[in-house]
């Protein structure tokens, strides 16, 4: 089963899947970001949407909102949510925007979506090329190096007379641009129990190796993994925020830096 298909099936249980995520805190800590490192424009899209849960509170900031997703029953879920927001369904790794953007955000590590580093490359350029002058392009990553194989995160939910198990873990071989999401689900409804496994190709990178792809195209700075405060990143942590701010001339600078290398 296709990661596609598995977010089809399980569309109208998302929500439950990620009950344990607090959207809030995380948008009001990019919110903070974007005020911080930004231009103050309220253009805003967010990458990999889902059912629209942090596009909701960015309407409530102010912000002209909208959300792109591969998946259209996650996106008709979201457009349910947030009706004055506008949402497209399309691939981040090639996506165009019809008017520069201020922000543009990819939560829950979705930017590993993309398949491959080619295709990576492919997102941020595009994020680039969307964005106005100082324009924020905000997400988090996991260094493919610091992966913890036999690490896990589990939560159990009740709904409609029926609970609910979730259960996602990080899985790299350790060699080549290519990690797993491994995903089990069940869904337990009279003595019934139905079950979903998948794995969820995803691309693996080191901090090292993205921050080399986002330099040609941003100033990047990168922060702890923590949404209640915002704090530089050790150096060390396998978990980060990156907040890169679009500078026109940034590109040219670095051909130049090439050149005189």
């Amino acid at each position: 089963m296709s990661y596609n298909a598995l977010y089809t099936d399980l569309s109208g249980y998302y929500d439950l899947m990620c009950a344990d995520i607090d959207y809030q805190e995380q948008s009001n800590c990019i919110r903070r970001l974007h005020q911080l490192f930004g231009n103050q424009g309220t253009h805003y899209l967010d990458l990999a949407c889902g059912t629209g849960p942090h596009v909701e509170h960015f309407i409530g900031y102010g912000y002209q909102a909208s959300g792109l997703d591969i998946n259209q029953p996650m996106l008709n879920i979201a457009q349910q949510r947030c009706p004055q927001a506008t949402f497209v369904q399309h691939d981040m790794c090639n996506f165009t925007v019809d008017a520069p953007l201020d922000l543009i955000t990819c939560f829950l590590y979705s930017l590993h979506y993309n398949a491959n580093i080619e295709k990576l490359m492919q997102c941020i350029e595009s994020a680039f090329n969307a964005l106005s002058q100082d324009g924020v392009f905000c997400f988090n990553a996991v260094d493919k190096d610091k992966i913890d194989n036999s690490s896990f995160v589990r939560h159990t939910t009740e709904f409609e007379d029926s609970h609910f198990m979730f259960q996602s873990g990080w899985h790299y071989s350790g060699n080549g641009e290519n990690q797993q999401l491994q995903l089990q689900i069940e869904k337990t409804c009279d003595n019934v129990t139905q079950s979903w496994r998948d794995n969820h190709p995803m691309v693996a990178i080191n901090f090292d190796q993205l921050q080399q792809l986002l330099t040609p195209f941003f100033d990047v700075t990168m922060f702890e993994h923590s949404y209640d405060k915002i704090v530089p990143w050790n150096g060390q942590s396998g978990n980060a925020i990156f907040v890169c701010v679009k500078k026109e001339n940034t590109i040219i600078n670095h051909v130049i830096d090439q050149q005189a290398a």
